[in-house]
């Protein structure tokens, strides 16, 4: 099978682009290096893809890109790309969400059409359904971002809907809950927390650490993205969480077990656009796409630990 990944330098991007490899596929990624963080890392992400005959790396933006050549004989598209991050998604810096999470999307969805249709799997975010009571969060209930993030991922949600409802586009959209694991972004928590325990620094720590979240592990992620669209139902949404709901202190706490150092903190007022909590209800990925987590938080962690404590 072809498949196309979208974000393949990415933290999600290449472990997917790793599984369908791993299981003989031929991979084309596509990835314009957007300067959220320091490319080195995403050139890191991409060493083990550049080594398979069977990878090949197109560097592009999806907003210009010549998509036909790259969507021939492809079977499946699993769309990773976005403009990340919660907290820059204010002010100024709005257009670039707009841009690579909006129309970028829309851009692949129209090209998919003229390319025999291949099914279309679209990464969004928890972030789409904001503080909108109650938990556990259901596909079905009220979605009220409370950042312009969470507004640009819900709209290609909806896009990924018309497209199918209107033009017979097979899409499926995933809903990741806080994600975490080797290669994850140096701007994420998990990430910061240990880094700052590896280098004996202080932690800014947002909040007042009762907040919760549903983390997911990256290989059951993985999982969930590579199910969808052998056995997604085209045009739904699906929840992918760990099954875990836990507030930020125990996180810390589990931090310091983990690492066997104890954490400086530094505590600061919560950020615009931070969701309160989050619970998935997985439910439907269970039922449609055999999703079943198997990492535990501290399992994770301490993977996440080994692939912190081998970085410069």
């Amino acid at each position: 099978m072809k498949a196309l990944v979208t974000g393949a330098a990415g933290f999600i991007g290449s472990h997917v682009a790793e599984s369908l490899l791993a299981d003989g596929h031929q991979v084309v990624g596509i990835d314009c290096f957007t300067d959220y963080y320091p490319r080195s890392a995403k050139e890191a992400n991409l060493r083990p893809l550049r080594a398979n005959p069977r990878f090949r790396l197109v560097e592009a933006s999806l907003l210009d890109a010549d998509l036909a050549p790259l969507l021939a004989g492809a079977e499946h598209v699993y769309h990773l790309a976005a403009q990340a991050g919660v907290r820059a998604s204010w002010g100024r810096e709005f257009s670039l969400y707009s841009d690579h999470n909006v129309l970028a999307t829309q851009r692949l969805l129209e090209a998919a059409l003229a390319a025999g249709r291949p099914t279309i799997v679209y990464a969004s975010s928890s972030s789409v359904y904001g503080d909108a009571p109650p938990l556990p969060l259901r596909e079905d209930g009220p979605c009220q971002p409370v950042s312009p993030y969470g507004v640009t991922k819900l709209a290609a949600e909806h896009l990924a809907v018309l497209y199918h409802r209107n033009h017979g586009l097979p899409t499926v959209s995933l809903r990741f809950f806080t994600v975490y694991g080797p290669r994850q972004r140096p701007d994420m928590a998990f990430h910061r927390f240990l880094k700052a325990a590896r280098d004996d620094q202080a932690v800014t720590v947002f909040g007042d650490g009762l907040q919760t979240r549903d983390f997911t592990y990256v290989s059951d992620v993985v999982s969930a993205v590579r199910a969808a669209p052998l056995s997604g139902r085209p045009g739904s949404v699906y929840n992918v969480g760990g099954g875990e709901r836990v507030a930020l202190n125990e996180v810390l706490r589990i931090v310091e077990s983990v690492t066997e150092r104890p954490l400086r903190m530094q505590r600061q007022e919560a950020q615009k656009g931070d969701m309160r909590d989050t619970f998935a209800d997985t439910t439907a990925a269970r039922r449609d796409l055999g999703f079943r987590p198997t990492v535990s938080l501290a399992e994770g962690l301490a993977r996440e630990w080994e692939w912190i404590r081998g970085l410069s």
